[in-house]
């Protein structure tokens, strides 16, 4: 029975060897010199500012759901293509129905997208304007005169 299972566990034990000797390695091999530039946490390339408990918009949260929405969606309907072509009538009336109720459902959450702006980017009309107070200039800082 383990028989089986034995070119798994040797694959599985030679991976956690080449793991374990590269980490070792690099950790041997590899310079020891810290610097407060090498300490500091890397942001995509930008220089962190402000708290890591800081809220963030709910327009990333509805970025996710449009992934959701269009990448599931791809997956249902190719699978469903390549089946539905070599299938009986009773089966392709049933799964015409189920595909109907579900790019209605797709259809739902897409039009809630788009009602609620979740690909307009422009803070400056989604944010209430008290909460806009602090980002932008005045008048009087701008240089403009009324």
């Amino acid at each position: 029975m383990l028989g089986g299972f034995l070119p798994i566990l040797i694959l599985v034990a030679v991976a956690a060897l080449v793991c374990t000797i590269m980490v070792t390695a690099s950790w041997l091999l590899g310079p020891k010199k810290k610097t407060p530039y090498k300490e500091a946490v890397y942001e995509c390339g930008v220089s962190p500012f402000g708290d890591a408990r800081e809220r963030f918009p709910i327009k990333f949260y509805l970025v996710a759901i449009l992934f959701v929405l269009f990448d599931i969606e791809v997956v249902f309907l190719w699978s469903w293509l390549t089946v539905f072509k070599t299938a009986t009538n009773e089966q392709m009336i049933f799964s015409g129905a189920a595909v109907g109720i579900y790019l209605l459902l797709w259809i739902l959450g897409d039009a809630y997208a788009m009602k609620v702006n979740a690909i307009d980017w422009d803070e400056g009309t989604s944010l209430a304007p008290e909460k806009l107070q602090d980002t932008l200039p005045t008048a009087a800082e701008s240089g403009e005169t009324a």
